[in-house]
């Protein structure tokens, strides 16, 4: 019986570590957690925030997951989404998963990620991109 899910591994590219702490850390307010010694000789990150644990590893060669993503659950979604746009992150925002409100965007090497808000009764905005400030 599965009881728990206990993270969501992402590849990342030899060396990003820098702009994925900044992206996790600084913008998403994620905590890096250390990784074991054996594991951190490999190289990626690990990052948490409230039960969400994401490991970043990386992979050579490397290609970003599009499809496949975390869905993290936020609080006050539209500050996050602007706080993502205020460090120049893309954010989608899509209404098509009743209940909630959710956007996507991207970290630094291209992984999707999905953020989502139970919405109740209440509708959902309109499907909508806003670009972040270092979008061209």
């Amino acid at each position: 019986m599965i009881a728990a899910l206990d993270h969501v591994q992402l590849a990342a590219p030899p060396g990003s570590e820098p702009a994925l702490r900044g992206f996790y850390v600084d913008v998403l307010g994620m905590t890096e957690t250390a990784k074991p010694p054996v594991l951190a000789a490999r190289g990626g990150c690990w990052f948490e925030a409230g039960g969400a644990r994401l490991h970043l590893g990386t992979e050579e060669p490397f290609r970003p997951a599009r499809k496949a993503h975390p869905g993290l659950r936020v609080r006050d979604i539209e500050a996050f989404a602007r706080r993502l746009t205020e460090h120049g992150a893309d954010v989608t925002w899509d209404d098509s998963l009743p209940g909630h409100r959710r956007f996507y965007s991207t970290d630094p090497v291209g992984n999707r990620l999905e953020f989502l808000e139970p919405s109740g009764p209440s509708p959902a905005p309109p499907k909508r991109v806003l670009r972040g400030a270092g979008s061209g």
